[in-house]
């Protein structure tokens, strides 16, 4: 049966100040929690900046990822991490996220094992991309899919390619309403839980592009089901 793994590269990580990293490790280690708890996945952080998920039914593997993405988005950086220029990737960037779509010969989450294809291919198309250096970073993508069948990764790509202009456009505040919008919760919901109006988050969300999003998320989420 064929998995869907997300493996993921936290831009400029290593610009973040002591105290900013111990923060996104704590904020990514709840947002594992919430994922595991909604869609069953099993995640993991990596030497810190570095992340791998599995993502049990592969059609939930873009909302996954829009997940991880939107989460890391909305962390605010302190003062002291942005006498470093290149903090400023992480904000616009936040992660890298390749998704690879295949089969898993072996995965054993008491052991903490992923291995076979899947894993293989997000983990390598995201050494490919990588772009980083210790003076400079240039970012062209952060949203990626990759599977065998090369009639699937090019009907997603155009449609990654517009998700990602998108997503590294929006401010912190979006992307924590985009976050709550793709976990199903309503306006009203979403209005109490960041302590602002109704009118406010349907402002948000329309600024982000969620009804785009959310169709982009069920073609997607269709378009696998049927493989």
């Amino acid at each position: 049966m064929k998995k869907g793994v997300i493996s993921g590269d936290i831009v400029a990580f290593t610009s973040l100040s002591n105290k900013d990293k111990e923060s996104v490790e704590a904020h990514i280690k709840a947002l594992f929690k919430e994922l595991t708890a909604a869609f069953g996945c099993y995640a993991r952080l990596v030497k810190g900046d570095y992340l791998e998920c599995v993502v049990p039914k592969p059609e939930d593997a873009l909302k996954v990822a829009l997940l991880i993405k939107s989460s890391i988005k909305s962390i605010l950086i302190t003062k002291d991490s942005r006498s470093d220029h290149r903090t400023s990737y992480f904000e616009n960037y936040g992660i890298r996220l390749a998704i690879g779509f295949g089969s898993l010969q072996r995965f054993d989450t008491e052991k903490g094992i992923i291995d076979g294809e899947a894993i293989y291919m997000s983990g390598r198309k995201i050494n490919e991309e990588d772009t980083h250096t210790m003076d400079r970073i240039s970012i062209k993508n952060t949203l990626f899919f990759v599977s065998k069948d090369e009639d699937l990764n090019n009907r997603f790509e155009p449609l990654l390619l517009l998700l990602d202009f998108l997503m590294n456009k929006a401010t912190a505040r979006q992307s924590q309403v985009l976050y709550y919008k793709l976990m199903g919760n309503n306006e009203d919901a979403i209005a109490k839980k960041l302590g602002i109006s109704q009118p406010a988050v349907n402002q948000h969300a329309n600024g982000i592009g969620w009804n785009a999003i959310e169709k982009a998320v069920q073609y997607f989420n269709n378009t696998l089901k049927s493989q």
